[in-house]
């Protein structure tokens, strides 16, 4: 008989999205996820199966957590510039990176990329009565500025400009 699990999983997991939201899936070893969860290589592959299985739990455990919240904000947005300063303050670094690193090579986490980006264009639109294609634009927008790190505080200005669209 095996030894009893000696971490809790949930912590794990959101220690996890922490690493891989800096690191990006490619900038995370083995080695890295077993000296900074504090998981013995066995028991992360005995609980997660594998780095990409650990990887799949923790994106959609950032989607649950940081993403869900975000559309439940976005329903209170106002206007396209609330709408704009809500995207670009939400924690959305691993939804990024997952964009930009792992859904051209893996079909579930560009479908799980390509769910999450629907609903926040969704949520934009109902919220401020848009259009789908500039609710779409607007969140191509704010990842954008993310992206930037909000240059020359690019957030006032769009959201100034975008005032009477909608």
């Amino acid at each position: 008989m095996g030894r009893p699990r000696s971490f809790d999983e949930d912590e794990v997991v959101r220690a996890a999205v922490k690493l891989f939201s800096g690191r990006a899936y490619d900038g995370v070893s083995v080695d890295d996820l077993v000296s900074h969860l504090g998981v013995h290589r066995n028991s992360l592959y005995k609980t997660f199966g594998s780095k990409r299985g650990l990887y799949l739990i923790a994106l959609r455990r950032h989607l649950a957590d940081d993403v869900r919240p975000l559309l439940d904000a976005l329903a209170g947005a106002s206007d396209a510039g609330a709408a704009l300063r809500l995207v670009t303050s939400a924690d959305l670094d691993l939804l990024l990176l997952a964009a930009a690193e792992r859904a051209p090579l893996d079909e579930e986490v560009a479908a799980e990329v390509k769910a999450a980006l629907a609903a926040v264009d969704q949520a934009i639109a109902d919220a401020i009565g848009a259009s789908a294609d500039l609710a779409a634009a607007l969140t191509a927008a704010a990842l954008g500025i993310i992206l930037r790190g909000n240059p020359a505080n690019a957030t006032t200005a769009l959201a100034q400009c975008l005032g009477p669209l909608t």
